[in-house]
């Protein structure tokens, strides 16, 4: 199979992470969210300007030199544009989530929470960054407003079980607690793809099926199985294909568009779209049970 393949390729629980060092110390981007490496350049007449992260300043926590060589990573994420200062790229491997790790609590000097995974690439272990939260953390109106459900105006508690699978834990907070500020009152999350994976499966003989499961909520990132994976396990199964199944993630551009498309998901939303989370949960679960 060519290198290149993967690109094309759904729902195969791999990921092509791009490896790049911060003083001899090696971090990882999932290569779905970069547009493009840069050199270092002047400013010219007519070009569009980036927010530029200092990412060395802020996993160190400190102003650190900044050298000729550097390199911009651009990025493209909750339909932003962003650049990070890195100081080298040094390649691109493909892995399956299956071998990215849960992290500790704590890495690079204290920072909480800022890796979602820990990789191992060519013998390598790569720290795979939360870009997410960093951006959030330096502008956090980029990221999930739980005040946009109070747009809704007055709602109806709805108890119909919820799945949400989600690893990063603030985010699964901020989405639990968005819900049930909109009235959904059973949201039941999973750590990763694999974990609702195997609550799905133990429910599908039910013969209340719709008891135990209503609606999925699904992040793309997820350490052991991500997912387009969960999507394509859900959608190819006879008994569970008709619970309606969000893909809810940051990286929502045309091409993840029409993976998650492919797939069989029913919505697909970029993660700062809280309230428009609601409305299509809304109109799928009406729609659900219309045809029930």
């Amino acid at each position: 199979m060519a290198e290149t393949e993967i690109l094309l390729e759904s729902g195969t629980n791999e990921i092509e992470v791009m490896q790049f060092t911060i003083n001899d110390e090696l971090y990882g981007i999932n290569v779905a969210k970069v547009k493009e490496i840069m050199m270092s350049d002047k400013v010219k007449p007519g070009e569009i300007l980036l927010t530029v992260v200092d990412l060395p300043k802020y996993l160190m926590g400190h102003e650190c030199e900044k050298h000729p060589k550097d390199l911009f990573i651009i990025t493209n994420f909750n339909k932003l544009n962003i650049a990070f200062r890195v100081h080298t790229v040094v390649g691109i491997s493909r892995i399956s989530w299956e071998d990215i790790q849960k992290p500790d609590d704590t890495i690079s000097n204290g920072k909480e929470g800022v890796s979602t995974g820990i990789a191992q690439c060519g013998g390598e272990l790569v720290t795979i960054l939360d870009f997410e939260k960093i951006v959030t953390e330096i502008a956090p109106e980029t990221g999930i407003q739980m005040s946009d459900i109070e747009l809704l105006g007055a709602r109806k508690r709805c108890g119909v079980p919820i799945i949400l699978a989600e690893d990063s834990v603030l985010l699964a907070s901020m989405i639990c607690e968005s819900l049930k500020k909109a009235g959904f009152t059973n949201v039941k999350r999973f750590n990763n793809g694999k974990e609702a994976w195997e609550f799905l499966h133990a429910v599908r003989e039910q013969e209340d099926l719709f008891s135990e499961v209503s609606l999925i909520i699904t992040d793309i990132e997820m350490p052991e199985m991500d997912g387009h994976r969960l999507t394509k396990l859900v959608k190819s199964d006879e008994k569970l294909k008709k619970i309606p199944l969000i893909i809810f993630s940051s990286l929502i551009n045309e091409e993840m568009h029409l993976k998650g498309k492919q797939l069989g998901a029913d919505e697909q939303l970029s993660k700062p779209e809280i309230k428009h989370l609601v409305e299509v949960i809304d109109r799928l679960l009406e729609r659900t049970q219309a045809h029930g």
